[in-house]
């Protein structure tokens, strides 16, 4: 079926900004008194919303830690973001063929509009979701619902979620919407047991040559 909306999540789907991310959390587990992640551990365990995450990270002093993540992030991650391969072309494209685009991500809703922004890819999209937009979080549907609002479109198997991790394979199943990866998946990862993917590419330019050809 060809989608109607096509709604992305932003970090590692559509930009790639584990530069920035890591470097906040390695100030802020240093300023908490925790050993700090590795890359390759922020890459694996960094899925879940501050507000989601950070309670079972920080405990009593979480809100502490949520402001010292962002205050660092905030300071750098315009210089340390860069788009996905091919990612600027397929959201130029499918804007063309007049597709809903829109962004549901867990990163903050301000941050995730800036960084829109610096791209220059606001025009592409309807609604930027982040965290602390909606009620609830990814997985939670109420993101979804929230970028849709008002577009005409229900969530469906019109309305495509395309995600890099199985937290977004999740969040699809949740809203009934068709889950698609972009990206590896990797077997040993047990949520994409749970959800599997409808469809996955290996980057952006595969899912565009797929659309084309529907």
């Amino acid at each position: 079926m060809t989608p109607r909306a096509l709604i992305f999540d932003w970090d590692n789907t559509l930009v790639d900004s584990w530069d920035a991310i890591h470097h906040a959390l390695v100030i802020t587990f240093d300023a908490m008194g925790h050993a700090p992640w590795s890359l390759d551990e922020t890459k694996a365990r960094v899925r879940l919303s501050l507000r989601d995450a950070f309670p079972s990270l920080f405990g009593a002093r979480w809100e502490e830690a949520r402001k010292l993540y962002l205050d660092t992030f905030t300071a750098t991650h315009l210089e340390r973001i860069a788009p996905a391969a091919g990612a600027a072309d397929l959201l130029a494209a499918l804007t063309a063929r007049g597709h809903y685009l829109a962004v549901v991500s867990n990163k903050t809703g301000p941050v995730l509009r800036r960084e829109a922004a610096h791209l220059g890819w606001t025009r592409f999209f309807s609604r930027l979701v982040g965290a602390g937009d909606a009620t609830s979080d990814k997985p939670h549907p109420a993101p979804i619902q929230l970028a849709l609002e008002g577009s005409g479109i229900s969530a469906g198997d019109a309305v495509w979620y395309v995600g890099d991790t199985a937290l977004d394979m999740e969040c699809a199943a949740n809203s009934g919407c068709h889950a698609v990866l972009v990206g590896v998946l990797d077997p040993a990862d047990p949520g994409f047991t749970r959800f599997p993917p409808a469809l996955n590419f290996p980057e952006c330019a595969a899912l565009w040559r797929h659309l084309q050809g529907l």
